[in-house]
């Protein structure tokens, strides 16, 4: 998949194209539908499929003091993009100069002088231009006049759910992560490393690892099964994990960590660089605050026996736990 950081990046000869726009934000099942009748297009029309996208968020530029984390930091959007087998990527880089662009002009300069699109994909939802001026109506006669056609789609629901990335967010501040894999299509997923100052050398023999501080969304804290890749690619490895997400309150201090243990751990490579993926499966509990810490480490057993039976089903019913590898 090519990536295009800015509009000079875009090749002279790189259109026609048929394109689609959004944040995507989490690249959902209804983004993965879109993209997908997107590029089956392209192909059918002999032409590029790109899709159009913008960093950063544009409410951390217009409204920064109600932005939200997010679902996926652009460096994981990119590649769940890449996976949906369209041509190319458009990153947009969004400051309050181009938040001016009028729909007309964005369509003129970007649609149909840049990229050549003659069809553009959207929701019905879809807004664009100076203060999200235009909508679907507006979209479609800028259509007419410019020589591409517009394809609408209604919202996708899954589970009796419209699929939205607000729900998907909302959903997972509030731990609800088996409910979010209907919707995304996978199971929810974050990258980061192990943090720092924690003794990780070149070899690696205590079955615990915490997360480097993570600055987007995160699941609402409390203990989780989840699964933990060491590493990218070939060379990667999948451990089978129970997380837990707060501030360790039974311990009486703030000190917020994202804290794995690895159920069926073998001593590893491991240096402060390594990426690392936590996915999470389902939640087992609250964070609670213990009488001791002899009564945590009881629960922290019976936390480790219930995600043991969850993964002894899951191999037997050969579920995959890893997360796709870009």
């Amino acid at each position: 998949m090519l990536i295009f950081r800015q509009l000079a990046d875009v090749p002279a000869n790189f259109g026609p194209s048929v394109a689609t726009i959004g944040n995507f934000d989490g690249v959902h099942r209804a983004h993965q539908w879109v993209i997908a009748e997107v590029v089956s297009r392209a192909r059918t029309l002999g032409v590029a499929s790109i899709a159009i996208t913008f960093d950063p968020h544009p409410v951390r530029v217009l409204r920064p003091e109600s932005s939200r984390p997010l679902i996926t930091p652009l460096t994981e959007k990119l590649a769940l993009l890449a996976a949906t087998g369209i041509d190319a990527v458009l990153v947009l880089p969004f400051t309050a100069e181009l938040s001016r662009t009028s729909a007309r002009t964005f369509a003129i300069e970007i649609l149909r002088q840049k990229l050549q699109v003659i069809e553009l994909h959207e929701g019905e939802n879809f807004r664009f231009g100076y203060q999200a001026e235009a909508g679907v109506v507006s979209l479609e006669a800028l259509g007419k006049e410019l020589g591409f056609t517009v394809r609408v789609y209604s919202p996708q629901s899954a589970r009796g759910q419209a699929i939205s990335s607000t729900l998907i967010r909302e959903l997972i501040a509030e731990g609800n992560v088996s409910q979010v894999r209907a919707l995304l299509g996978r199971c929810f997923s974050i990258c980061s490393t192990p943090a720092s100052g924690r003794g990780y050398g070149t070899r690696y023999t205590v079955p615990t690892i915490n997360l480097a501080p993570y600055p987007e969304l995160l699941p609402a804290n409390g203990v989780y099964i989840t699964t933990l890749t060491i590493g990218s690619g070939a060379s990667s490895e999948t451990f089978d994990a129970v997380t837990n997400v707060g501030n360790r309150p039974t311990f009486g201090a703030d000190s917020f960590t994202v804290e794995s243990h690895l159920l069926n751990f073998h001593p590893i490579e491991l240096t402060e660089q390594t990426p690392l993926t936590l996915t999470f499966l389902r939640r087992l509990r609250p964070e609670m605050r213990w009488p001791n810490p002899e009564a945590l480490r009881e629960q922290i057993g019976r936390d480790v026996a219930q995600a043991k039976r969850y993964f002894s089903l899951c191999h037997a019913r050969k579920v995959q736990l890893a997360p796709p590898q870009p």
